[in-house]
């Protein structure tokens, strides 16, 4: 599995960034994709990658150790899963999303690579922690990457 991992302390309360985090349809949509539809606990997204498309069913899941967490059900990914942790700071909330995936090379071929999907999935991570910093009317102090 590949994983790109983003965290940003937004000045706010954890409990102010859970919900914002948990409206879903804004808070993906916000990540830059063309398109977003909520049903429920089914989440489709679609957005174009380069030259490719990239179209995903994603449910959310309950994880104890997550505030927020989705897995693929269908799309290109052979697996990938996002999860999103907001922890209390001197300074607010910092909120760490972790997202995992595994290409389905038979699906993306040459197209995509790794390094490609994190460099988007970070950009992605980086557009939401701007729009709950915008949300929750706070300028975040930094951001870090692994």
């Amino acid at each position: 599995m590949n994983t790109a991992t983003l965290s940003r302390t937004i000045e706010a309360p954890p409990e102010r960034v859970r919900d914002a985090m948990t409206d879903v349809g804004p808070f993906v949509r916000s990540s830059g994709f063309d398109d977003v539809a909520v049903d429920g606990e089914t989440v489709r997204v679609a957005n174009d990658v380069g030259i490719a498309s990239v179209e995903l069913t994603l449910e959310l899941v309950e994880d104890p150790d997550a505030d927020l967490a989705y897995e693929q059900r269908e799309g290109t990914f052979e697996a990938m899963r996002t999860e999103y942790v907001a922890a209390p700071t001197a300074e607010g909330t910092e909120v760490t999303a972790t997202a995992e995936f595994a290409l389905d090379a038979a699906l993306v071929g040459d197209l995509l690579d790794a390094t490609v999907i994190e460099r988007r999935r970070r950009s992605e991570l980086s557009a939401q922690f701007d729009w709950l910093e915008d949300r929750l009317g706070s300028a975040g102090r930094g951001e870090a990457s692994t």
